[in-house]
């Protein structure tokens, strides 16, 4: 690989330095008509910046010269403060499978709180967590599920439930997975160097054994190596920038993981609802022993997750079962199994699994647009690759084609090209997360003419910092 990019870097050389000069007097030009159109949003950042830490919510929301504040969106569309419109890529960081507010899902939810049960948290058993459950259930392949408040959490507890079942420690992760912000996992997200806190302390990460994205035989080697509990993975990279799995990678590491007595688990927080309704596990043809689900399951209202899995590993959670605590793996929480969740839940999966058509539409329409992506990296002296699959798509600015994350960012020749990337769709009025990755998390209502948008909005971009 080092031998290629020393070719790719003595052929382009040229071409890097001047898309790099180029770059710089355009981001001046594109900020100066950002803050023209963002008034208001200049305002509020200012505002917030003495009540919040960097004046945001979350370190992705920034943008720079400020973030825009987005006060209502709707369909796959969102509106600023200052009234400008954006087609939306993004989706709620990719809850909103169905866009921005369906209309199947507010009105159960509407349904809910305006009649019966009326209040939003019952704090008890109730019956819409067993609708949830026996359509989790059906349409995922699982035996069992058990609700949690986030993918963090449940991330926390696959892996607790995983050492439960194995009784062993080590957990191989695969590089570039963002599993939350769960202190075990919190290393070789983007970092490649160590924990990805401060505050954390590296013997939190002790038993995490890292391998690269995509090689089995590293993931051999580390099985090999140490007692493993299990293997954890996102079938399809998110903050990694879309890469999605090799053809026969995941069912190598199915195949690993029964030969070395591991477990398999699945985050699918993202691809969950999105690539299928029966998420990547139907897509690629490949079952996990244990799936962690989180965004969609709960109808992409705040505060849902879930752990789903096969009946002999799940029951480890039965307090009945096993009375003794030290016997079994806990799970619980004050909002698990509320009924906002379980019904909007409910409402947003049966849709999905009973309109199949939406995936194939959007999956054939993304497909489309990256192979005319592809095609427009190709005729710009190929400075830019684009990856995917189904409606997810990222495009990446390195020295040749990324096979996994570490590529990602240790092969990009110019950070600032994703970051003017970034500004000149906002002025195009197109929006995605973040400036320090271009990928696209549609929803499966996106029309043709928004990614055409996106398609032409892009090609102009290479054309403005290939040629002036």
């Amino acid at each position: 690989m080092n031998l290629i990019i020393d070719v790719v870097d003595k052929a382009m050389s040229t071409v890097y330095d001047k898309v790099k000069s180029r770059i710089n007097s355009l981001i001046r030009e594109w900020e100066s008509a950002y803050v023209d159109r963002t008034r208001r949003s200049k305002e509020l950042y200012e505002r917030a910046r003495n009540l919040m830490p960097a004046g945001v919510t979350y370190s992705i929301r920034y943008m720079r010269p400020y973030p825009l504040y987005i006060d209502r969106a709707e369909g796959t569309r969102a509106w600023d403060v200052d009234s400008n419109e954006y087609i939306d890529l993004w989706m709620g960081h990719g809850a909103h499978v169905l866009g921005h507010s369906p209309k199947v899902v507010k009105e159960a939810v509407i349904d809910l709180l305006s009649n019966k049960p009326g209040s939003w948290h019952l704090g008890y058993e109730n019956p819409y967590a067993i609708l949830w459950a026996e359509l989790i259930s059906k349409v995922t392949g699982m035996d069992m599920v058990r609700h949690c408040i986030s993918g963090t959490e449940a991330n926390m507890y696959a892996l607790r439930l995983a050492r439960a079942f194995t009784r062993r420690k080590y957990v191989v992760k695969v590089e570039g997975g963002w599993h939350g912000g769960l202190d075990q996992l919190h290393i070789a997200v983007n970092n490649f160097r160590g924990v990805e806190s401060a505050g954390l302390p590296e013997e939190f990460t002790k038993y995490t054994i890292v391998v690269p994205y995509n090689d089995l035989n590293e993931a051999e080697a580390a099985l090999k190596r140490y007692p493993v509990a299990a293997i954890l993975i996102e079938p399809v990279t998110g903050v990694g920038g879309c890469l999605p799995a090799e053809r026969d990678y995941l069912k190598g590491l199915r195949e690993l993981a029964y030969q070395y007595g591991s477990l398999l688990i699945l985050d699918e927080v993202i691809t969950g609802f999105r690539l299928a309704p029966g998420g990547a596990q139907e897509f690629f043809k490949v079952k996990g022993d244990l799936v962690v689900y989180g965004k969609a399951v709960g109808g992409g209202f705040p505060g849902s997750g879930a752990v789903a899995g096969i009946a002999e590993i799940m029951e480890l959670y039965d307090h009945i079962k096993y009375p003794d605590p030290s016997m079994r793996a806990f799970h619980g929480g004050t909002f698990t199994g509320n009924p906002i969740n379980m019904i909007a839940g409910y409402a947003l999966i049966k849709y999905l699994s009973e309109h199949r058509e939406l995936y194939d539409q959007a999956n054939n329409l993304w497909e489309g647009v990256r192979r005319d992506i592809d095609k427009v990296c190709e005729e710009n002296d190929r400075i830019c690759w684009v990856v995917g699959v189904g409606n997810m798509s990222g495009i990446h600015f390195t020295r040749v084609r990324p096979r996994n994350v570490r590529e990602v960012y240790e092969l990009r020749w110019s950070e600032e090209v994703v970051y003017a990337h970034h500004l000149f769709m906002r002025l195009k009025g197109i929006l995605y997360m973040s400036e320090r990755n271009i990928h696209f998390l549609p929803s499966l209502i996106h029309k043709e003419d928004e990614a055409k948008s996106l398609l032409s909005s892009f090609t102009e971009f290479l054309s403005m910092i290939t040629r002036g």
